[in-house]
This record gives structure tokens, sequence and C-alpha cells, in this order.
């Protein structure tokens, strides 16, 4: 039809060019505001860094606070922000440079004279008390209502209600609460430092204001032990006690963190060891150092969270298999108040590789659970390889002996450690024993094996003494294969039982063979293996995890204040 107009071509061409842009736009627009924002919260994170690693608060962010929380400045309710891990304060993110302007966190030592010791006064800050908490003056309950009210004192952990506050309370002298005896007061650190500058040591004078009954604590957490658990201990252990006594001993080697002990008086000291028995082991190791320093009477009883996989000797001292934040860490404490000290043996276990023209030095292990050779060091050597190449996925306790079955059962089909009783030799104090057709030797120190299971005993039918730790005697068994082990951790059989001994001597004539000790393992060539005593580490055994078979295999606390 000659009526109708035709568009022109560049009535298309603009249209498609519109349709282009939209596209564009709705394209770039999305990807433009995901790079501000990232932008955005980059320059936030540094900036709070800046403020974190500026302050003398222990702050930590949190994206989600675990309970109802309000801020101590602006005062409103809050989902995420940051916390100090010293003295509790919660705070906006808008807020955090405010806060950390107004208010002073824990002080470790205070600036004043020596009299500072019997001067400290109440710490009060603001809001978030804890659940179930009670004031001091009416005893009816804290931080009930839904906003931010009542005040907590930082260091004897009362709680008190905003119309109960008066001026008598704010300037009376704080007694540092139910943990006065583990907590080292800040005045004392100073009377400390003083005296040091007067080139005075007689500390028990200092201390014998705190009393007869005050037994300072330090802690030794590892944040990278079990599942994780030490970095959230860390800073529930420094609100309820000085953070001067709290250590990561992922940063602060045990070595220099038990050098504390020395501005404590004499066998006053108390260590709580946070991990598994590696990292107790590794905590023992430094304080057989302070005794090589001379400085036996600094020496410290040790007690264990375990937060390790097997934690055998934890089990054994009374503590349990296990800690997975089941009881609050106000009861830990308080466990730790009630334990007594015993001695747990110590023993050097020495390599010495055949052949080289003995040019080699033997290599030389302390033990303080057990040695073996044969299907449970190759588990854990398996278990070991794997975990160094991805130690992120093994941060479960059960996904590790999860890990174990799996290696255990392996074994079972593969049998890598057979005819053992044809490759080695074994001497108890000095004589040969013959072996029976066996897969594994286990050399015991204490009662526990294998993640909870009594070995020497069995399944407890027959009579044989219970395993000490204490009484300078080595039980060594013997296992058929993996699955014989896995029979007697359920009680269904028992150990091949070779003897008990002070001394004992291991010659593996050939081949390769896994061995461990204390759950470090290697794979070991032609040696010889001697076991002897060496030392007795003071520890603390906890009586409320004790069962009746534990009865008997505990030592007279009274002994514990004898070193060699």
């Amino acid at each position: 039809m000659e009526g109708e107009k035709r568009p022109a071509p560049y009535e298309g061409l603009f249209a498609d060019g519109h349709l282009v842009l939209w596209t564009l736009c709705s394209v770039l627009l999305p990807v433009f505001i995901t790079f501000w924002c990232s932008l955005q919260r980059s320059r936030r994170q540094l900036h709070r860094r800046d403020i974190f690693r500026k302050s003398k608060h222990g702050w930590r962010d949190t994206d989600l606070f675990s309970h109802p929380t309000y801020c101590c400045v602006c005062a409103q309710h809050i989902l995420q922000g940051a916390f100090c891990d010293c003295c509790g304060l919660r705070v906006d993110e808008g807020c955090l440079k405010k806060a950390d302007k107004r208010f002073q966190c824990k002080e470790i030592m205070l600036k004043s004279d020596s009299k500072a010791l019997d001067a400290m006064q109440h710490h009060w800050i603001r809001g978030n008390v804890p659940l179930c908490s009670y004031c001091v003056v009416c005893k009816q309950q804290c931080g009930s209502q839904p906003k931010l009210c009542d005040y907590r004192c930082i260091w004897c952990q009362k709680t008190v209600h905003d119309e109960c506050m008066k001026n008598s309370l704010k300037n009376e002298k704080c007694d540092f609460g139910e943990f006065k005896n583990l907590i080292i007061p800040p005045g004392y650190l100073t009377s400390i430092n003083q005296m040091r500058k007067d080139k005075k040591t007689d500390y028990a004078m200092l201390a014998s204001k705190l009393g007869k009954q005050w037994t300072p604590l330090i802690i030794l957490a590892n944040s990278r032990s079990g599942t994780n658990m030490g970095e959230g201990l860390l800073g529930e252990f420094r609100i309820l006690l000085n953070p001067v006594q709290v250590f990561d001993v992922t940063k602060t080697p045990p070595v220099k963190a038990l050098q504390l002990c020395t501005l404590l008086p004499y066998y006053s000291a108390r260590v709580l060891v946070c991990g598994g028995d590696g990292t107790v082991g590794w905590v023992l190791d430094a304080v057989d150092e302070m005794k090589i320093k001379g400085q036996e009477k600094y020496i410290p009883q040790v007690a264990v969270l375990p937060l390790g996989t097997g934690n055998d000797l934890s089990n054994t001292l009374g503590w349990g298999t296990g800690y997975a934040g089941e009881i609050p860490v106000a009861q830990v404490l308080r466990n730790v108040m009630e334990a007594d000290g015993i001695k747990l043996d110590r023993w050097k276990v020495q390599v010495t590789n055949k052949g080289y023209y003995n040019l080699r030095k033997p290599k030389e292990f302390t033990m303080n659970n057990y040695f073996s050779v044969g299907p449970d060091a190759l588990m854990a050597l398996n278990f070991h390889a794997h975990r160094e190449k991805a130690p992120s996925l093994f941060s479960s306790r059960i996904l590790n002996k999860a890990v174990y079955l799996f290696y255990g059962t392996k074994d079972c089909l593969v049998q890598e450690c057979k005819d053992l009783n044809k490759k080695v030799e074994l001497e108890l104090d000095g004589e040969r024993v013959e072996l029976p057709n066996l897969e594994g030797i286990i050399v015991l120190n204490i009662g526990y094996w294998g993640g909870g299971c009594r070995l020497w005993e069995g399944m407890g039918d027959e009579t044989y003494p219970l395993a000490r730790h204490d009484d300078g005697l080595l039980e060594v068994v013997g296992v058929y294969g993996s699955f014989h082990c896995a029979q007697i951790q359920v009680k269904l059989a028992n150990p091949f039982r070779i003897g008990q001994a002070h001394t004992v001597r291991l010659i593996l004539k050939c081949s390769m063979m896994p061995m461990q000790v204390d759950g470090e393992p290697w794979a070991q060539g032609p040696c010889i293996v001697t076991i002897t005593h060496k030392t007795h580490a003071l520890m603390l055994y906890f009586s409320g995890e004790q069962t009746d078979d534990d009865i008997s295999s505990t030592s007279d606390p009274e002994d514990t204040k004898e070193t060699e």
C-alpha cells in the first residue's frame, strides 16, 4: 500500500540501541553495586583492624551475638558488632571508636604504688550482664529487662541493679569474688615490679596478704587442638581471671609462659592445660626445662582440660575424655580448685638405629602415656600423614575417630604388621621374653589407652593389679591385630599380658615398622628402643570424674611436694 509509512532505518537502530543500553545497565549495575559494597566492607575491616591493633581492649568482631545484646555506647539492640574478650564490652561497629576511648579495659598492673594491693576498687561496666545473675544488694535477678541495664564488676563478676547502685558500691573495695584464690591481682604485679627494682625477692611476704589458700592459676590453651575450641576458651578465661594469666601456646611457647611462675611464691602455682595429650606433653617438657634452670621451687601442678581426640592422660587424671562446652568455664575453675595433687611417671624413650657404625645420634623422646609398635601405631601414622595435608578437615573429634576406624578396618584386611614376633626381641628388666604370634606391642604408663580403654585390665574377668601412673612400673601387652584391638576396646577380649617392668628394651631386627610415642608416629627401620624412668611430674587429679576402676590407681596427695 502506497499510503502506509515505512519506518526509517535510523528508528530501528535507535530502538536496538535502547535495548543494548538497558541490557548493559541490567548486567553492569549489579556488578558495580557488588564491587562498591565489597570495597566499603574492605575499608570498614581495615578501619576495625586499625582500631583493634591500637586498642588496649581485646576486641573481637562477630557476625551474630549468641544472646540478646545491647551496645554499651548507644544502648541500641545489636545483632553483630565487636566484643572485648577481657572485660566483656559489646558495641556496634559504628560506636567502636567511641567505646575504645570512653571505657577502660582490665588493667593487668596498676599505675599506683605498692599499697594498691589492698586498694583495688570495683570496675563496673553497664549492661549485658550474664543470664541468671543476681543483684548483690536486693538479691533479685539482674538483666531481665530488654534494654541496656544493670552493672557488672569485671573482676569479681558481681552484678547490681541500676537502682541499687550507690556511691558506697562504686567506691567499695573489690575482693575478686569466687575465684580470688586463682586470680593474680594487678596490685600484686605492681608490687612485684617495685620489689624487682629494689632487688628484693621475698615474694612470700607479699603473698601472705592474699591468704594461705592463694594458688594462682596459669592458663595454657592450644587454639588449634581438637575441635578448635581453644580460641573461645581463651576469651572466657580472660574475663574471669587476669588476662596476664592466659596464654595461647601457639603464640607464646610454654617455656616463656611458665616464667610467670617465678614471680609467685614457692610451690603455689597451678597450670591448666587446654589441649590434647600432645599439648600436655609440650607443657611438661617446659616444666622439665625449669628444673634444668634450677627453678624447682617454682614448678607448678598441672591440670588438664581435654580438647584433643584421644585424651587418655586426661581421662586417667579424672578430667574426662573430652571437653565440648558441656559445663561452663566457671565450673572448670571450681574443679581445678578442688583437685588434689598426685605424681605422674615420665619415661625416656631412646631409639638407636642399627648400623651406620653408630655415627648417628640416638633419638630421644619423653613418654607420658604409652609407646607402641604395630597396628595402632600404623593407624596413628596414616592419620597423621593425612592431617598434615589437610588440617582443616580434622577439626571434629568424631570425624577424627571415624578416620581411625577406617584405617583400623583397612589394616584388618591388609595385616601390614604381621609376624612381629619374628622381627623383634623384647627384654623386660634385662630378661628376654618369648613372644607368641603377635602384630603389636604396647608399653603403658597410664591406665587408659586408645581413647578410653583400660588395656591392662581388659574385660576385668581376671585378677591383675591395676595399672598405676606413679609406681615406676610399665605395663607391657601384646595384640594380635587391629581386630583384636577393636575387641579389647569394647571389652570382648583381653590383651596378651606380657608383664610389668622398670626397664623395657625392644630390638627391631629387620624391615620398617610403624612406632609411636604418645600419639606422635613415625616409620622406623632396624633399631634398639630402650625405655627407662626419667622423672616425675606434679599433676592435679579431679576425683569428680572418678570411676570404680580408678580408685586404687590414684596416689597419696601428701606426697606431691616431693620432687626428684
